[in-house]
């Protein structure tokens, strides 16, 4: 059995794992401390899931949205990286955080992560540059989520970014040129501004 959301009360939290009730079962999950910091016993609240299956055991990982745990797996295809490195890698930078080091080449960023040396963020950025941004569960678009009463929340910054780089794309850069171009203005712009962001990074293709 693969689980990949829980909605329940939570009972507590540890350095790094989060015990759920859901109706009646205890579920321990690993979690990262930003995730760790929004969640207190007695809260309601709804997880997203990444279970892994070993030879020897079965563990969960807790994310406070679909996005988050997508670039987690990410981080798993790279070699050496394991579920803890992962973590703390998106508690270092977010996934924004993330998305914007492999695209600008910034290896160094990522060793501001607890257990991130300089090669193994060179690895990371190395093996993850160029590859499209990962997509949530069964091939969906990470896109806006919706909020309790049926509401569109609005897209987080990397949604808007992620359109920059895809109107891009379809303007005939390679992946890892717009990428880079994308992560660069969104300095400089407004990073939800998606109209303002694609004319940015264009003017930074063009230099």
């Amino acid at each position: 059995m693969i689980i990949g959301w829980l909605k329940g009360c939570i009972l507590s939290t540890g350095v790094d794992n989060v015990l759920i009730n859901v109706n009646g079962v205890g579920y321990v999950a690993l979690a990262g401390t930003r995730l760790l910091g929004k969640l207190a016993p007695g809260d309601e609240a709804e997880l997203h899931i990444e279970t892994r299956v070993t030879e020897n055991s079965i563990q969960l990982f807790a994310f406070e949205n679909d996005e988050t745990r997508a670039w987690f797996v990410r981080l798993l295809d790279v070699p050496s990286v394991g579920g803890k490195v992962a973590l703390a890698v998106l508690d270092a930078l977010g996934s924004q955080g993330l998305m914007d080091a492999i695209a600008l080449g910034d290896a160094a960023s990522l060793t501001r992560a607890k257990g991130v040396g300089k090669k193994m963020a060179e690895r990371i950025v190395s093996e993850l540059s160029g590859k499209a941004p990962p997509m949530g569960r069964f091939g969906q678009v990470i896109g806006p989520a919706q909020s309790s009463d049926g509401k569109t929340v609005p897209e987080a910054p990397s949604g808007t970014r992620a359109e920059a780089v895809s109107a891009l794309v379809n303007l005939g850069y390679q992946q890892v040129d717009a990428a880079r171009a994308v992560a660069s203005a969104a300095k400089a712009v407004d990073a939800e501004n998606v109209s303002a962001l694609i004319k940015a990074a264009l003017k930074e293709l063009s230099q």
